[in-house]
């Protein structure tokens, strides 16, 4: 995206220098020296994609057994960054020209209450997993906690209302890169995603163990079209939570997404081995402000259960 818009500003710099101080120059001249534009900007596309690449050579064995958090330099906690960078940058154009632009739609179109009701929905099917995840931290309480959750919900709402946190059972969602991350395997470095986003390798293979604990993997078995519809509006509901607090990424958005990121997930370990996360690794006035905004959000679907 970035690169499109340095092309459109050159074209337009272009026309204004041709049609003030060139009006004799011919057509076929000025679109010479466009095509010009569009080469060179490829060609510093692809080179910087190659520089990219071969700075992965100089990543050794031991970056990628760092624990990975926010308060680390950045050649510690992100050794990939010249690659991550590049994914991001492929990210944000999907994330302009099609995940955003869907997710205002789903806001306008899609009243609150649904969509807090498929919310509510999608989080109890998760509640079975978060249950076994607390059962192998060995948290057996928590875990017939959540258990008791997820049956008051499904037997009274169908898991599209949220009663059972009136009763004090509060929900605490739970992944299997968390777990490992409680048992103290390191994080290693910090990786972007294609599509899917911030992670680390440790996160990324607890994500592929996630997705085959997922129900609806196996509600639909047999269904491919409908397992990745609700594949993409989960993904599209998500985007729209993040639409009112975007605007908080102020700078280097790279770097702010990937540090609260880190942030965030070392906050959780902690707090679940009940721990002092704040003497861990640091959050800063804008972070706390990211996380605030998150919780604004989802308050009020909460609030319609």
């Amino acid at each position: 995206m970035y690169q499109q818009k340095y092309l459109w500003v050159c074209l337009f710099s272009l026309g204004f220098i041709t049609s003030t101080h060139a009006t004799t120059a011919s057509v076929e001249e000025v679109e010479s020296e466009t095509a010009e534009v569009m080469v060179t900007d490829t060609t510093e596309t692809k080179s910087s994609r190659l520089d990219a690449l071969k700075e992965l050579k100089n990543v050794k064995a031991k970056d990628l057994k760092v624990n990975a958090n926010a308060a680390q330099p950045d050649e510690v906690k992100d050794p990939l960054q010249p690659l991550n960078r590049q994914i991001y940058a492929l990210n944000d154009i999907l994330d302009r020209n099609i995940a955003r632009p869907l997710a205002v739609q789903y806001t306008e179109k899609v009243p609150g209450e649904v969509r807090g009701s498929y919310r509510q929905f999608r989080k109890n099917l998760g509640e079975p997993w978060n249950a076994v995840n607390q059962l192998i931290q060995g948290r057996p309480l928590r875990a017939v906690k959540t258990l008791g959750r997820f049956s008051l919900n499904t037997i009274t709402t169908l898991g599209m209302a949220d009663p059972a946190r009136r009763l004090g059972l509060d929900t605490e969602e739970e992944n299997f890169g968390t777990t490992l991350g409680y048992y103290g395997v390191p994080s290693g470095p910090y990786v972007m995603l294609p599509i899917y986003g911030p992670s680390t390798f440790r996160d990324g293979f607890g994500t592929l163990v996630d997705g085959q604990a997922r129900p609806q993997k196996y509600i639909l078995d047999g269904n491919d079209r409908l397992y990745w519809s609700e594949q993409v509006m989960r993904g599209l509901d998500t985007r729209s939570q993040l639409l009112d607090v975007e605007q908080v990424l102020q700078g280097d958005k790279y770097a702010a997404i990937r540090d609260i990121y880190l942030q965030r997930k070392n906050f959780e370990i902690a707090e679940k081995k009940g721990l002092d996360a704040e003497s861990i690794s640091f959050v800063d006035d804008e972070t706390e402000e990211f996380f605030d905004d998150q919780e604004e959000i989802n308050l009020p679907d909460e609030s319609k259960e």
